[in-house]
């Protein structure tokens, strides 16, 4: 994947682009993650499916932001589209990029040619406040690993960067927690505005998420498919493969689905 970068506001974001002719995907991370988790899923889609991975603001080589609102990360992502020269995509969030994706749907609809959306509902309450543990500059990288932890440690691992003064993470967890405090709340409204074809995929041992709230959302909004999968909140890392077939049995489906799914992403768009 090529690394590249645009401009949002006055903002330089980072993007990697897996190029190709393909359909595009425009992937969005978790909160503490950043684009490089979606290397390995663009190269299993390639040369179907063009994977475009943005560093939102504030992640990965994207700039740090004053503001981390729902809105901002919306404007990135309408920045985005202007600079890829593109009308339309798939969208496809993890999380924080789930949230980001299902209401750029709700506010954009002729934009988004479908939603796949991994493990995040739509009524979030999470408390984040020990991330402040991992705010500083650490002498060695095994002292930022110990203050991470085991457990999440494996998913910060791209994030960790190394300069003079010694081993940190490239986002701010004070505005990690920020960005978080700016995404609890109630997007039900939201979440039904749009009904473009969405795959909802839960991972079935996540402790963000449970089985009887995704599968309200599917329930209530038409057009969509509930998968359960084996993995946790990222499901896309615990279980690359099986979550690479998911996404593309949503993508090619049978060929009758598949034509509905085109006549009512017509219909959406006009």
């Amino acid at each position: 994947m090529q690394r590249r970068s645009f401009k949002s506001g006055p903002l330089t974001l980072s993007y990697l682009d897996a190029g190709g002719n393909g359909e595009t995907i425009i992937a969005l991370h978790a909160h503490w993650m950043e684009a490089q988790t979606f290397a390995a899923l663009a190269q299993s889609l390639s040369p179907n499916w063009r994977v475009i991975a943005l560093d939102q603001r504030g992640y990965g080589y994207s700039d740090h932001a004053a503001s981390y609102t729902r809105d901002d990360y919306l404007h990135d992502l309408t920045a985005l589209y202007e600079h890829l020269g593109i009308e339309r995509a798939i969208l496809l969030g993890n999380s924080l990029g789930g949230v980001n994706a299902y209401r750029f749907a709700a506010r954009h609809p002729g934009r988004v040619q479908a939603i796949i959306i991994e493990d995040i509902g739509v009524v979030l309450k999470e408390e984040l406040s020990f991330v402040l543990n991992w705010k500083g500059v650490f002498a060695t990288r095994e002292q930022l690993e110990e203050v991470v932890g085991p457990r999440y440690l494996p998913y910060l691992r791209d994030s960790f960067r190394h300069d003079p003064g010694g081993w940190r993470l490239a986002f701010d967890p004070q505005e990690m927690l920020d960005s978080h405090h700016c995404l609890l709340g109630d997007y039900w409204s939201d979440w039904l505005a749009s009904s473009c074809p969405a795959l909802l995929i839960r991972g079935e041992e996540s402790r963000v998420t449970s089985e009887a709230h995704l599968q309200e959302m599917a329930a209530r909004r038409p057009n969509t498919i509930f998968r359960q999968l084996p993995g946790g909140h990222v499901v896309h890392f615990d279980c690359p493969e099986v979550f690479t077939n998911a996404v593309r049995d949503f993508l090619i489906p049978a060929p009758h689905i598949k034509q509905t799914r085109l006549d009512l992403a017509d219909k959406i768009s006009s």
